[in-house]
């Protein structure tokens, strides 16, 4: 899939591709392969986060580091429960 930032400088572009791939790495079989990538022409760093969204080991690195899986499975999270979990709930 190809996604757009709402700003072409947005810092959370890899975050957002990462959360992107993790989601449909989830929910599809394992038979599918999965390919996140910038819309073309709509990030400064383009050709650099579509570098680090397409590389299997850094993805599978990323997702090893307990703070930033946290952060990816907040973004996953429902509205209510990403709500409560900002305020300090379950």
């Amino acid at each position: 899939i190809r996604f757009t930032p709402t700003v072409a400088h947005c810092s959370m572009a890899t975050l957002i591709g990462l959360s992107l791939r993790v989601k449909l790495m989830r929910s599809l079989p394992p038979r599918f392969k999965v390919d996140v990538q910038l819309s073309p022409g709509s990030h400064s760093s383009e050709a650099a986060v579509n570098k680090q969204l397409a590389d299997k080991e850094r993805v599978a690195a990323a997702l090893e580091n307990p703070n930033l899986l946290a952060m990816v499975n907040r973004c996953l999270a429902p509205p209510a429960a990403a709500g409560a979990a900002a305020v300090g709930g379950p």
